[in-house]
């Protein structure tokens, strides 16, 4: 423990021996402070708040990664990769108090903020049942909330902040309006629990239980002794008392169970993605260019459909981590919150309303305003596969032609012509695809990739996986029905409410979603559309690999659709036929964005 502490307040008595208050770090700590749900639930969380009379406003986290574990213990090669490359961003603190995906207050409480971290329940500290997503957490939150805006410490305004999952819930508990909440700021938050995570195009995705098992079960209240001690103050970071597998086993939803269980869309999934049209919070959504396979298109979805009359989308690239902590993104944040929390002139007011770092080879970002998300500019330009030369062409084709290939293989590549100009593509991509399978269903998995001039691939720093292509699609053929009143030329809106079934050797048009993306492209440089029957894989794969996650990158990071149950090979590896020409022009639209 640090030697610049002074214990200011302990509470020790029976009712509550684990709340306790010290001076340290230049900061006043309160250690599981006490929140009663209305439930009578206790959740903990720990306030680090400035030593200084007066009232401040609280930039607010919950969550179940434990608030207790330190980035460095927990998430070790994503510190390792992090500081190693960014040693500015971790300047100026102990980072002791620094968690996973959490501001980090010694960064913060300087400047006039009260941090302020909460287990959410059955989590770290917390007692009761994990329930990700649900709506008694989600309530909880907001109980979260309400507790910190009328502390004495408090200025009444609450914000809130964090990656993934601590920027997922903030789209839920934005939509209950609690009264105290000011403004949040989403970084690289999903909103659709089943299309931007469980099920890419209603392909059962197991990041989701993998994520479970190893960034959520070890965390667990309950552990105890079996689980990890804070590096800042040496207590344990589940929980004082140690539960057997069993007691903890009851004490958390089978996720796994549940995802496997429900293909189609229901109320267990509606009820855990947020109702954009409730949110009018002052709103910041950051998206990465690197995130296919979980966050980016929420973030899209949510600066679109949020009511919120002050909102701004800001998107960058490199590792999911790293932007939130960068000088860069430390000062966007507080520039966002010191304009709302505090009423400062942080120039906000002059912050364009989508801020892009546009993306080069090379992992060049070069910052530019735009006004509008997809941007108006835009040149929605439709490219035409032919299937026997596996090219893709300007113009519609005259001539009907086929190829095949085993449902759950490689597939086929179509390219385009070298271009003879630098060209950017940044927007929304999607394919119209005409097909036929030998059985009553198939997946189809859409890569766009960028060769060089003479032809090895380039791949780029996604948010996990540094072999990332350009952008990412799926759909699972019976889940071929579209909203009409959603579906946009660009967008591609499916219901994934009924499974439409194939009759073996019919021809079926399929819409498809690619996620957004951005790339400036070289001349000489040339873009390809692969068409295959299961997840990508770089051919030059260096088998990276994250300690918290559960298998080796080789180019959609932890993003697999290898379920045996969802995908059975009788269903799904047979042949596959893709169509093109007159009758069915399968084709490949793409966001160009001319010079200004």
């Amino acid at each position: 423990m640090n030697k610049n502490t002074s214990n200011i307040h302990n509470h020790n008595s029976p009712s509550d021996s684990q709340h306790r208050i010290e001076k340290r770090e230049g900061m006043v700590i309160e250690w599981d402070a006490p929140i009663e749900m209305d439930d009578g639930l206790i959740l903990r969380a720990n306030v680090y708040r400035p030593d200084a009379e007066g009232v401040f406003p609280v930039i607010m986290s919950h969550g179940p990664y434990g608030k207790d574990l330190a980035w460095q213990e927990g998430y070790k090669t994503t510190w390792d990769i992090f500081s190693k490359a960014h040693p500015e961003a971790i300047e100026n603190s102990t980072n002791i108090h620094q968690s996973w995906e959490t501001v980090d207050p010694e960064k913060w409480v300087p400047d006039g903020y009260v941090c302020i971290r909460v287990d959410s329940r059955g989590a770290g500290r917390s007692p009761g049942v994990i329930d990700c997503r649900s709506p008694r957490e989600t309530k909880d939150f907001c109980s979260c909330i309400e507790w910190a805006g009328v502390q004495p410490w408090s200025n009444g305004k609450v914000g809130l902040t964090g990656i993934s999952y601590y920027a997922i819930n903030q789209w839920q508990v934005a939509a209950l309006k609690p009264k105290h909440l000011e403004a949040i700021c989403v970084w690289e938050g999903s909103v659709d629990y089943y299309r931007d995570g469980t099920h890419h195009g209603g392909i059962l995705n197991t990041f989701q239980s993998n994520w479970y098992d190893m960034q959520i079960k070890t965390v667990q209240h309950g552990l105890g002794e079996n689980g990890s001690r804070s590096l800042a103050h040496g207590g344990l970071v589940c929980g004082p008392e140690t539960l057997t597998e069993q007691e903890m086993s009851k004490n958390r939803v089978d996720l796994g169970n549940r995802l496997q269980s429900q293909e189609l869309i229901n109320d267990w999934y509606r009820e855990r993605t947020a109702d954009l049209t409730e949110i009018d919070t002052p709103l910041l959504s950051a998206a990465s260019w690197g995130g296919q396979g979980l966050h980016p298109r929420g973030n899209y979805s949510g600066f679109l459909n949020a009511n919120s009359k002050q909102k701004w989308l800001e998107c960058h690239g490199l590792e999911h981590w790293t932007e939130f902590y960068t000088r860069y993104g430390l000062d966007l944040q507080k520039r966002f919150f010191g304009h709302f929390l505090k009423s400062e002139d942080t120039g906000w007011n002059s912050q364009p309303r989508v801020q892009l770092k546009v993306r080069h080879i090379g992992e060049k970002f070069i910052i530019r305003g735009e006004d509008e998300w997809p941007i108006a500019r835009t040149e929605w330009t439709r490219f035409y596969l032919d299937t026997n030369n596996f090219t893709l062409d300007k113009t519609p084709l005259t001539e009907s032609t086929s190829t095949s290939y085993k449902g759950m293989e490689e597939g086929a590549t179509f390219f385009l012509p070298p271009w003879n100009k630098e060209i950017e593509i940044t927007g929304p991509i999607s394919s119209k695809l005409f097909i036929s399978s030998e059985t009553t269903d198939a997946d189809l998995f859409l890569i766009v990739r960028l060769f060089s001039p003479d032809m090895k691939e380039v791949v780029f720093q996604g948010t996990l996986d540094p072999n990332t292509p350009i952008a990412n699609g799926w759909l699972r053929a019976s889940h071929r029905k579209l909203d009409k009143e959603k579906t946009m030329p660009w967008q591609p809106y499916h219901t994934h409410d009924e499974k439409q079934l194939l009759s073996p050797g019919e021809i079926y048009e399929l819409d498809i979603e690619i996620w957004p993306t951005c790339i400036v492209i070289p001349p000489g440089y040339r873009l390809a559309l692969s068409v295959r029957g299961k997840d990508y894989v770089y051919s030059c794969s260096t088998n990276h690999r994250l300690s918290n996650m559960k298998n080796t990158f080789t180019g959609v990071g932890p993003f697999l659709h290898d379920d045996i149950i969802d995908r059975p090979k009788n269903i799904f590896n047979g042949k596959i036929t893709l169509y093109s020409g007159p009758d069915h022009q399968s084709s490949l639209l793409l966001p160009i964005i001319p010079n200004n």
